[in-house]
């Protein structure tokens, strides 16, 4: 294990960490490659995330925060209750390292830990780095939503990512 493995932690997240998430969430708002959001967000903006139920976990290297997955709620119908709508950000300094792979298998573990069966999101068909990520991390790419929606003038195509978590991963 190389070190800087070893000195990964990977935790649920605190209301101490939100304001680093959101730094995070920001820069990667800022690069237009990963949301359609185009504001940036503060810590207030994510308080909601602590304590709501939902899988939220932060990777912290040497002490500091510098990576996050959550999974939501993908719809408010009750048929969907098992399915997670999820996202994952890397600080920019801590890319290329399977960062993002890692958070996204810890998130798929506290997502089925918590009860869910599906863990799903759109991903730009140009963001190369996190469709990498996703498929090292046992997501299976199931479509294209083109034209899901503009960025700055410019549509934009969203491929659907989903990864099968307990009983559904186990039906075949």
């Amino acid at each position: 294990m190389s070190p800087m493995a070893a000195e990964l932690l990977i935790r649920p997240a605190r209301e101490t960490d939100l304001a680093t998430v959101a730094a995070i969430y920001s820069a990667g708002i800022a690069e237009r490659i990963a949301t359609f959001e185009t504001s940036p967000r503060t810590a207030s903006d994510l308080a909601d995330w602590i304590g709501d139920g939902q899988p939220f976990l932060v990777a912290e290297r040497g002490g500091q925060v510098v990576g996050w997955a959550r999974a939501g709620d993908y719809s408010d119908r009750c048929v969907y209750s098992g399915v997670g709508e999820h996202a994952v950000y890397v600080d920019p300094q801590a890319r290329s390292a399977g960062l993002g792979r890692q958070l996204l298998e810890a998130l798929a573990a506290a997502a089925e830990e918590a009860g869910l069966y599906k863990l799903t999101s759109r991903v730009f068909t140009d963001n190369a780095a996190s469709r990498a990520a996703h498929l090292a991390a046992g997501f299976t790419e199931v479509g294209v939503q083109r034209r899901h929606g503009r960025l700055e003038g410019e549509w934009k195509d969203c491929v659907l990512v989903e990864r099968l978590l307990g009983p559904a991963a186990e039906a075949g």
